[in-house]
């Protein structure tokens, strides 16, 4: 394949990229956007982490609210009271089956996958693949990165006097797991679930591209990262005009039919914006999944995660809960029969007149939940453990899915995870991938991370050259990187608009025809 220019290593190791520095004016200003926000760690993204309280937001939120219903206030209310039937009926079973509920399948298995399985992904939204990664293998990883951090010990990290969350991005181990060719086969294969109405959108879910995210190494006995559940991909802008409305994703959910919702259309998020007020980690990438790659022996209890198997259910419940206020409030210490009634459709009215509140979501921040805030979830039982995993195993979960992680963590060792999330190729996700491989020159945070400094001089971090010539990469994980040239030739199952994103992603990244 051509590189961006002739003498590519000499080029990526100085940061003149020449002609591939152009688009960044459109997104938002070269390595002065990718470097914009401000430093941080994993707590600036979510208020519980924070310190911060929720609270009602600035009045223009009871605007936006009162005219995503307007119209249609009686649709939406007969709509979020069969939703309520339904998770009534939905939740116990979950509770029942715990981990099991979550759909496993092994890397072997990928291409001839079940129809039990594709159901269950489709209707959960989270799964285990198994072995993506061989064990001794991602073991290997692991020992390289406490290496990495062992020399580095200058690196931010969450939360600073234990630390369990490490805001590293460019070690060597991140960039063998995301090139890996076992983890870029299975991103192709999580990307076929998805299924776009428009059959000319500008996507390709034949062809991933690469997500700098931060690794976890929690600790026997940590109890600060106790990540409450959450949503990944914003908070505020799910309602917003400006965000989510942008591609009228939750449309049918503020339409009065939820049950219309899909959340596995892509063409609609093509336009959403998921990060309007430019959070300290909040992903502007368009991810068909989060993801991440165990480097641990890890079970239930063991800081490891817990996800909400309800997708579309708990997606549309916590969309319409803001337009909704009990008849009869909750009360301290009730009993079973009172709360059956405070649960009780009939007990939920549309609000006449819509309130600022946005329960759980803060500007600048992840989507949370609570159960005081979310009480028809049942989140004590309707969170589940990811099943025992291993060193190796992939972990992922649809965007808009719930999830937290174990307040403590009660196993006898580390409990460690490399973030990998699934992307497709886009128009937009081309102009991202040119702004993080600016900040990969640089050594700068991930764009969408806290800035600073980051990882410019450590020791042992892997410069693009590196990546270019000395690594083994494949032309896949080079291309997934944006450090190569997109092939519109290379097979003849591609579709025109899959062509036609491929080639506009030439051009957004710079490289020659």
């Amino acid at each position: 394949m051509t590189p961006i220019i002739k003498g590519a290593s000499r080029v990526f190791a100085t940061g003149k990229f020449g002609n591939a520095l152009k688009p960044q004016a459109r997104t938002a200003g070269g390595l002065a956007a990718a470097s914009a926000k401000r430093a941080g760690d994993i707590s600036d993204a979510f208020v519980s982490l924070s310190g911060q309280d929720f609270k009602p937001l600035e009045p223009r939120y009871a605007d936006i609210k009162a005219e995503l219903i307007r119209g249609r206030e009686k649709e939406v209310e007969a709509s979020f009271h069969r939703l309520l039937n339904d998770l009534k009926k939905e939740i116990p079973l979950i509770a029942r089956e715990g981990s099991k509920i979550i759909p496993e399948i092994q890397l072997e298995d990928v291409d001839n996958a079940s129809d039990h399985f594709r159901s269950e992904l489709k209707k959960r939204g989270v799964a285990v693949v198994r072995g993506v990664v061989p064990e001794k293998e991602a073991l290997q990883l692991k020992e390289e990165l406490k290496e990495y951090i062992r020399n580095n010990p200058q690196t931010k990290a969450f939360p600073a006097d234990n630390p369990q969350v490490f805001e590293l991005y460019w070690s060597p181990s991140q960039i063998k797991a995301r090139g890996h060719p076992n983890l870029l086969r299975t991103q192709q294969f999580l990307m076929e679930f998805w299924y776009s109405k428009d059959p000319n959108a500008p996507i390709s879910p034949s062809h991933p591209i690469s997500y700098a995210d931060r690794l976890r190494m929690r600790l026997p006995g940590d109890a600060k990262f106790a990540l409450g559940p959450h949503v990944d991909g914003g908070s505020v802008e799910r309602w917003d005009p400006a965000g989510y409305g942008r591609g009228h994703v939750y449309t049918s959910i503020f339409s009065g039919s939820w049950e219309s919702y899909t959340a596995w259309e892509p063409s609609s998020r093509l336009y959403a914006v998921s990060d309007l007020h430019q959070g300290v980690g909040a992903c502007s990438m368009f991810r068909m999944f989060q993801g991440w790659l165990s480097l641990s022996h890890t079970g239930p209890g063991e800081g490891t995660l817990l996800v909400n198997p309800l997708l579309e259910k708990a997606t549309a419940y916590y969309l319409l809960r803001p337009f909704f206020s009990p008849v009869r409030g909750w009360t301290e210490g009730m009993g079973k029969r009172e709360r059956d009634v405070f649960l009780a459709p009939e007990n939920w009215r549309i609000d006449e007149t819509q309130t600022s509140w946005l329960q759980g979501a803060t500007p600048g921040h992840g989507q949370e939940l609570h159960e005081t805030l979310h009480p028809h979830l049942d989140l004590a039982k309707s969170m589940v453990h990811v099943p025992n995993v291993g060193p190796g195993d992939y972990v992922v979960w649809h965007a808009d899915t719930i999830h937290a992680v174990d307040k403590i963590h009660n196993g006898m060792s580390d409990s460690s995870v490399m973030y990998i999330p699934v992307c497709p190729l886009t128009e937009d996700n081309a102009r991202f991938l040119v702004r993080q491989r600016e900040a990969f020159v640089q050594g700068a945070p991930s764009p969408d991370f806290g800035g600073g400094v980051g990882e410019a001089e450590h020791v042992g971090r892997v410069r693009v050259e590196d990546a270019v010539d000395k690594m083994r990469l494949t032309p896949a994980a080079k291309r997934a990187f944006g450090l190569e040239k997109w092939d519109s030739d290379d097979t003849a199952d591609l579709q025109s608009s899959q062509r036609e994103v491929l080639d506009r992603a030439n051009k957004i990244l710079g490289f020659y025809g």
